[in-house]
């Protein structure tokens, strides 16, 4: 239940001043829909309203004059507008009013007054122009105008400074907060307390105070972070409480392990000691397996698999593509069926009586592995005593589709896998609630793939070059870039450069986000299969089928795309024993920050040191496309500014939670107080009820 001492800040929006059911929607859309979102509302800059003379005046500034009002010109027609021409002993300038103001205006400011006028300035064809001033004020009433004022979001029908006014009056009802924060932490860090903190933010004094790193700002971005922190401990310390079957290392997992045709690396070795580490402590596992891509995860968890199954239970190892989850299945199947251990796959397409088999083996426990899509977590799929789910990719299910297939037997160990890398830094706010095993070794035999940067002028070489390899019996991917929406879209861009290649190149295959699964799974399957020899797609496609044939792979416009997804895509090659190549096409002349990531790429193919790298080169913002891989939307906290606040945050909950897991003690009532403010309990609840 949330405390009373918060009830101001979440009331609705339309309970503030001058909100009404005009204004109230487009409050929400630049706020939220709470008093507490419209209090939480950050400047972006700050405008400096200082006096100065007509004759300094510069174009495109916001500036301030006094002067004298000289004329009204009245509009001829209802569509133009309403001019004042006024002056100072330096000069003059035109204010122009669009709207009907007539009267009001001159009523307002008559000729021969003097006014404080504030605005942005225009020099045009039509002169020096003032448009419907900020500010226009008697100089008797000059301290109405703020010499320095913080400028907020706005959008069409609700100007800035009308945000502002609604702005202070939600910051009059934010309340004075019991600490939640240690005495000697906040004097350490030199941070104020938390009012003093939301307050200074609306109230900048220079360009610093609007910066991440300003102490106020950072202990907003604290406080944020350790709300989220807290609700993910507890999350985790909730799920540890859970008994869940103890798992002995088997001699059958020995056995597949041992009739591999490579050894595990020793980060391999380390992960799978992690899982059985979990398995053997009695508490559900809830682990992540982090690791580029072929770096060797599905091995891992295949030797997870084994240890089950030789207990007596079952697994579910369900991926987000049927093209991924046959991969996953003709890797995993036969090394298990050798030593009894059955497999099945079930995907959309099972009908029948074959998908009823499948069913019955898994029913009975005759399979003791299930590989397939969603269409793991149907009603009518049953398992005779399902204890591990391994979910591939798990970015890319709902939370309820997770806890739906989980559902499926009685406290089910979780393994997560996920082949894109990100900052060490990063991980607990992606991951908090997980224990993370990161493979960062690649394994023994992994062709490196050489990279090469290359202006689009030289395309015509690539494609030469393309038409030599796919001569020798080699196949390619084409990835076509990413495009602006002013420009054609990038399934019309495919299409053209399919169609391109479709003359100079025997049989090019085409994939694009616009076909149906079933259509996309064929063409893929076909390039798997060697059927086309050169495939081009759209980067909303899931390309991570396993082609070892494949050994070109060319980026259009390479310099549009974030490192990651760079590394991502170069990762679909050097599978296999022949030489592979990544071809990075771009337009010249390149900006520095491209210059430098195309530079990274070219020397390192380490995906967490390029993660790293990314954020680096990124800042802040949507880092590494980490939105779609469950990155939180925080309002203070910035993933490249308070870098070292989300690990000490991370810290400190796990202490809390240890020390006091339902947060009974007078401060754990007041950390209470900080998770509803910031709603990342609630939100985590949501989330988790689907």
């Amino acid at each position: 239940m949330r405390p009373e001492i918060l009830f101001p800040l979440f009331a609705p929006v339309s309970t503030l001043k001058g909100v009404g059911p005009r204004v109230a929607p487009l409050l929400e859309r630049v706020a939220g829909p709470i008093v507490r979102d419209v209090a939480f509302l950050k400047p972006h800059s700050l405008v400096r309203r200082t006096p100065a003379v007509l004759s300094a005046a510069r174009d495109g500034e916001i500036m301030t004059f006094e002067l004298m009002i000289e004329e009204h010109q009245r509009p001829r027609a209802n569509s133009q507008p309403w001019r004042i021409r006024a002056s100072d002993p330096t000069g003059w300038i035109t204010l122009v009013f669009f709207g009907r103001f007539a009267d009001a205006l001159e009523k307002r400011h008559p000729v021969g007054a003097r006014r404080i006028v504030s605005g942005k300035v225009n020099d045009d064809k039509f002169g020096r122009q003032m448009v419907h001033p900020d500010y226009m004020a008697d100089p008797d009433k000059a301290e109405e105008i703020p010499e320095i004022e913080p400028i907020y979001p706005a959008t069409e029908g609700l100007l800035a400074r009308r945000v502002r006014t609604f702005v202070l009056e939600a910051l009059e009802r934010a309340p004075e907060l019991p600490e939640w924060q240690d005495p000697a932490f906040l004097a350490r860090e030199r941070f104020p307390a938390w009012r003093e903190a939301l307050a200074r933010m609306h109230s900048p004094e220079s360009e610093a105070d609007l910066s991440p790193l300003s102490p106020h700002l950072r202990r907003l971005a604290y406080d944020e972070l350790l709300a989220h922190q807290l609700a993910l401990a507890q999350r985790k310390a909730a799920r540890r409480r859970e008994p869940a079957a103890k798992i002995a290392p088997s001699e059958v997992a020995a056995r597949v392990q041992s009739d591999l045709p490579f050894a595990f690396t020793g980060a391999q070795s380390r992960a799978l000691a992690d899982i059985r580490a979990d398995f053997a402590s009695g508490e559900r596992m809830s682990r992540l397996i982090q690791g580029d891509v072929g770096s060797g995860k599905t091995v891992v968890a295949m030797c997870a698999m084994a240890d089950v199954a030789a207990g007596g239970g079952q697994t579910a190892l369900m991926a987000p593509t049927e093209i991924l989850a046959r991969q996953h299945y003709e890797t995993i199947s036969g090394p298990l069926s050798d030593h009894g251990v059955g497999v099945v796959l079930l995907t959309g397409r099972d009908k029948g009586k074959a998908r009823a088999e499948k069913l019955m083996r898994l029913g009975s426990g005759e399979a003791a592995v299930a590989v397939g899509t969603h269409a793991l977590f149907q009603d009518d799929v049953a398992f005779q005593k399902l204890q591990l789910v391994v979910i591939d990719e798990q970015h890319r299910f709902g939370v309820a589709e997770r806890q739906r297939l989980q559902a499926k037997g009685d406290a089910v160990h979780l393994m997560a896998m996920s082949a894109t890398p990100i900052p060490r830094t990063l991980e607990l706010t992606v991951y908090g609630d997980l224990d993370v095993s990161r493979i960062d070794e690649k394994p023994p035999g992994r062709t490196p793939v050489a990279t090469r940067a290359v202006p689009m002028p030289r395309m015509g070489e690539v494609v030469q070059r393309l038409r030599d390899v796919v001569a020798g019996g080699a196949q390619a991917f084409w990835i076509c870039p990413l495009v602006s929406e002013s420009e054609v879209s990038d399934l019309a861009a495919a299409e053209m450069r399919a169609l391109a290649l479709k003359k100079l190149l025997p049989s090019v295959g085409l994939v694009h986000g616009k076909m149906s699964g079933p259509e996309k799974d064929a063409v893929m399957a076909d390039f798997a299969d060697g059927k086309l020899s050169v495939l081009v797609a759209t980067t909303v496609v899931e390309v991570g089928v396993n082609v070892p044939n494949a050994t070109i792979m060319v980026i259009e416009q390479a310099e549009r795309f974030g490192l990651a997804q760079l590394h991502q895509l170069r990762g679909r090659v050097g599978r296999g024993a022949r030489e592979s190549a990544c071809v990075l096409l771009y337009d010249p002349p390149l900006s520095e920050t491209a210059q430098q990531r195309l530079d990274i790429l070219r020397r390192t193919d380490d995906g967490f040191l390029i993660a790293e790298k990314d954020l680096e080169l990124r800042g802040g913002g949507d880092a590494l496309g980490l939105r779609q891989s469950g990155f939180p939307d925080y309002v203070f906290a910035d993933p490249f500014a308070h870098r070292d606040l989300i690990a000490t945050a991370g810290d400190d909950a796990r202490l809390i939670v240890s020390r006091d897991a339902e947060l009974a003690s007078a401060r754990g009532k007041a950390l209470q107080i900080l998770q509803e403010l910031f709603d990342w309990k609630a939100g985590l609840a949501l989330r988790d009820a689907g």
